[in-house]
């Protein structure tokens, strides 16, 4: 895949508002039209819609230090109003089709490690601070340093393992692929080897119909194939009467995993927005400075690194990457993913970040920021009708992911092999990322195993003394917890 800036120009372009319009997007001089960005930006909100149920069931299930639950409609709501804001706020300003909610990375991590230390309030405070880092970052050019500080073989490794990440997410989540509780192998195909379920099943209906339809280059292949399967889903489940999985009468196997596909009571609802700035920095003073310090820098790493890989990664597969991977108004792209993380945390809806399933709307062909404004505005929209937003079954969704992940792996072909010395990182890179379901533990792999072994093999002079920096950070990021239990953390 060309790393070339995309500039094919169609015959007659736009005229009066419409023209402007495409002038600031840049639409017509990236080889894109306006119905294009409307379906690419449909596509990748109906694959991000999920965020707006799984963020609320991650962050409430979590009692904080006194016991304080998140309600689940509150989280709902404003889960949806910032992926709204921020998704338009970087398509405005960084002019990308890149949409924007709340990283699960973080989300997890804050609903794991942090509220049983703090309130919910406090560790919402902790997220604001490591937003204003990565904007002072970014603001000052050292965040864009870093980024363009990373060997082009290194940043096409990171779009291939985000590739191989989302698919691993997609099958996953589609129940494709399953834990088996054992030790060796840790994972299996569906249930005791086998496809089992309806779900199930469905996606693999979804992904051979989607697939077919890409394959033959059908306009509208993704948004066809998810709203398509969604119908059949919403007629399967109301045959059957699958259920979800988890539910209060136990455990059903058989079950959706996340989102059942059928409409039930209203579907219209005010949003309760009584989190936003439900904020408080005293978590410095409650479980004191050094302790709150490495909590933030773990935020500030996930963040930072997650971000950057995806936004590689995204930047790639829409051709707008330059022969360095790098890709338009980086810096105003840097500054604004940081501001997510700020307005995250003062609306108690964690981090908001780059979203990887910005690639489904972007398979679909989405080139610029107004496909943005499409995601954004759904997402405001989907404030008030949750159930309705909830009625695309996560297996359909997954299908998109496995897709576009296939379309990222195309990007191995640009990477020379041919030196052992920039094989080995850029393996490590790949293949880390979807093995410890982390983009930022992938970077770091393919960060310090690039210092290392270029170095050791006589190549030293090529290496940036920022990405030195960097992996020691790295280096300090992967032994932080025995540093935590040594300062007795």
């Amino acid at each position: 895949m060309s790393q070339s800036t995309a500039t094919e120009t169609p015959a007659t372009p736009p005229s009066g508002l419409k023209s402007r319009i495409d002038s600031y997007f840049e639409i017509t001089r990236r080889g894109s039209n306006f119905a294009t960005e409307v379906r690419g930006g449909i596509v990748t909100f109906v694959t991000m819609a999920y965020i707006v149920i799984l963020n609320p069931i991650i962050l409430s299930g979590s009692p904080d230090i006194n016991g304080t639950v998140l309600g689940f409609g509150q989280v709902a709501a404003v889960t949806a109003l910032t992926a709204g804001v921020m998704t338009i706020l970087f398509g405005v300003v960084a002019r990308l089709p890149f949409g924007f909610a709340a990283g699960l990375g973080i989300n997890s991590f804050l609903a794991v490690s942090v509220v049983g230390q703090v309130t919910w309030s406090e560790a919402m405070g902790l997220v604001v601070i490591n937003g204003l880092i990565i904007v002072l970052l970014a603001a000052t050019g050292l965040r864009r340093l870093i980024f363009e500080a990373v060997p082009i073989q290194l940043k096409l490794a990171i779009t291939v393992g985000i590739g191989l990440f989302i698919a691993f997410i997609g099958l996953v989540n589609a129940g494709f692929v399953t834990s088996t509780g054992a030790a060796s192998p840790p994972v299996g195909l569906g249930i005791n080897g086998s496809v089992a379920t309806v779900p199930t099943l469905i996606f693999i209906v979804t992904l051979v119909i989607t697939g077919v339809l890409v394959a033959r280059k059908v306009k509208g292949a993704l948004l066809i194939g998810l709203v398509g399967s969604t119908i059949i889903a919403v007629i399967v489940e109301a045959i059957f009467k699958l259920g979800p999985q988890f539910s209060d009468a136990g455990f059903n196997p058989g079950g959706w995993s996340l989102s059942v596909p059928e409409l039930t009571g209203s579907l219209v609802s005010l949003p309760d927005l009584s989190l936003i700035g439900a904020v408080s920095f005293g978590s410095f003073e409650r479980i004191g400075a050094l302790a709150a310090l490495m909590l933030v820098f773990t935020l500030v790493f996930t963040n930072f690194f997650d971000a950057m890989g995806t936004m590689t990664g995204l930047s790639n597969e829409a051709k707008l990457a330059d022969a360095k991977g790098n890709f338009p108004r980086l810096k105003s792209a840097l500054v604004v993913e940081g501001i997510g993380a700020v307005a995250g945390g003062f609306t108690s809806s964690s981090s908001n970040t780059v979203f990887i399933e910005s690639g489904a709307g972007i398979g679909e062909g989405a080139r610029t920021g107004f496909a943005n404004l499409v995601t954004g505005l759904l997402f405001l929209v989907a404030m008030f009708l949750t159930p309705l937003t909830s009625i695309v079954p996560t297996e359909v969704a997954s299908a998109a992911l496995v897709i576009v992940g296939a379309m990222m792996m195309a990007q191995i072909k640009d990477i020379d092999f041919s030196e052992f010395s920039v094989l080995l990182p850029v393996f490590l890179t790949i293949a880390v990322m979807p093995l410890t379901y982390s983009i930022a533990n992938g970077i770091g792999a393919g960060f310090v195993g690039w210092v290392l072994i270029r170095s050791l093999s006589g190549k030293a002079k090529g290496i940036s003394p920022l990405l030195w920096i960097v992996a020691l950070g790295f280096l300090l990021y992967f032994v932080r917890g025995p540093i935590e239990a040594m300062l007795g953390l």
